[in-house]
This record gives structure tokens, C-alpha cells and sequence, in this order.
């Protein structure tokens, strides 16, 4: 069936709102646990640790806001998403939603921990009874379960985009390459997050895969993305 008139700008209107949040997302996270997260991760131990967030709290602040901005970014992103790739198949488009809004509730539950952090580093008077070498402890390993919810999260994160790999290929709109960038960046996100879980031990293994699957789980969606931004919605999906 030929789509109509309406039809076509609710299609482009998804698809420039996805392309947009998914652009604002990837500098977002660029930001966020590219170069924030990460260099306070480098230190190597919890006293480093706790030095390097307590000296740079502002930094730490602007962290968490770029980590909000992500999360509502994914939740506009399920959205435009489903309006998207509803004519392909709506209940599987429906169900890709659903996927990304658990992890996204995921993500969510993670970020509590970078707040329990902000409060540690913060050295309130309701803390005086805990010593310094108690609070390093805390401010790491509150660290450190953000990242390993997160990564529970983006083991889901692997199905909804093995949920949008599979639509794109049905589409006959989207380009095939897209496609598998997609549907290979799903495997990379749920072999390397399931590696980082469960065999916390295989590190050299965790860091193969995530060589091996890079440019996939980088390219693919924002690769779609740039797509929806350029063609995305001009004709039917």
C-alpha cells in the first residue's frame, strides 16, 4: 500500500527526531565515559580515585547531566524509532521499543550509583563518622557497580538493536550495509557485556571482542542514524 502525504511526514519526522537525539546521544556519551568516566576509572586504585573525583566534582556533575541527556535521548530515540519502523512490522517495532526503554530503565538504576558518589565526594557533616580510607572504598566500588549494571543494560541494548538489524533488512528502504552493521554491533554489544559479567576473570578476552566488534557497535547506529538524517522517511520504509 502507498503510503500517504501524512504518513510520509510522520515517517520524516521520526526519522530527523532519531538522527538528531542519536547525534546528541554519541557526543553525549563521547563525553561522559569517553573522557570524563574514564580518566577517573584510569587512576588505579580507590585513593587515586577518590582524589581525582573529589578535585574535579564539577567535572563529575557535568558527567552526570551528559549521562541524563543520553537517557532521554534513548527514550525519544524508542520512540521515533517505533514510528519509524512501524510500517515494516509494527509488533516487532513495538517490541524493539520495549527493549530499549528496559535498558534505558537499566541505565537509569546505574546512574543512582554516580549520585551516591557525588554525595561520598561531597564530605557532608553526616559523613564525619566515616574515615577517608571508608569513603575511597565507597566512591569505588560505587564506581564500579555503575558500570557493571550498565553493562547488564547494554546486554539488552543488544536486542533491540538485533530487533532493528532484522527490521532494517525487511525494510527494502534501508541500505543493506546498515543492516549488518546492526545486526553485527547486537552480537559485540551481548558477547563483550556478557564476557564483562560473567567471566570477569577473561579480561584479554573482554578486550578482543571489544576490538573485534568496534567499529560495528560505533558505526551501526550512528550510521543509521546519519541515514535518517539524509534519507530516512523520504518515501516509504
Amino acid at each position: 500500500m502507498v503510503p500517504s502525504r501524512l504518513e510520509l511526514k510522520e515517517q520524516r519526522t521520526a526519522a530527523l527526531t532519531a538522527g538528531i537525539a542519536l547525534i546528541v546521544m554519541t557526543l553525549a556519551a563521547f563525553f561522559s565515559y569517553g573522557f570524563v568516566h574514564e580518566s577517573f576509572m584510569a587512576q588505579g586504585d580507590a585513593s587515586l580515585t577518590f582524589q581525582a573525583v573529589t578535585s574535579s566534582r564539577t567535572l563529575f556533575k557535568a558527567e552526570i547531566l551528559g549521562w541524563i541527556i543520553i537517557l532521554i535521548c534513548d527514550i525519544v530515540v524508542a520512540w521515533a524509532f517505533y514510528i519509524f519502523l512501524k510500517p515494516v512490522h509494527k509488533h516487532l517495532s513495538l517490541l524493539g521499543a520495549w527493549f530499549r526503554l528496559a535498558y534505558t530503565a537499566v541505565l537509569g538504576t546505574a546512574l543512582l550509583n554516580l549520585i551516591v558518589v557525588l554525595l561520598l565526594s561531597g564530605r557532608s557533616g553526616y559523613l564525619s563518622f566515616v574515615n577517608t580510607g571508608q569513603l575511597q572504598a565507597y566512591v569505588r566500588m560505587y564506581l564500579e557497580a555503575f558500570g557493571l549494571i550498565w553493562s547488564m543494560g547494554l546486554i539488552i541494548f543488544g536486542g533491540h538493536l538485533l530487533i532493528v538489524g532484522i527490521l532494517a533488512f525487511k525494510s527494502g528502504r534501508i541500505p543493506k550495509i546498515i543492516g549488518i552493521f546492526l545486526l553485527t554491533a547486537s552480537i559485540g554489544y551481548m558477547a563483550v557485556h556478557l564476557c564483562n559479567l560473567f567471566l570477569p576473570d577473561y579480561e584479554t578476552l573482554t578486550k578482543l571482542l571489544n576490538v573485534v566488534f568496534m567499529i560495528p557497535m560505533v558505526a551501526g547506529e550512528l550510521g543509521f542514524g546519519v541515514w535518517l538524517l539524509a534519507r530516512g522517511g523520504k518515501g516509504s520504509v
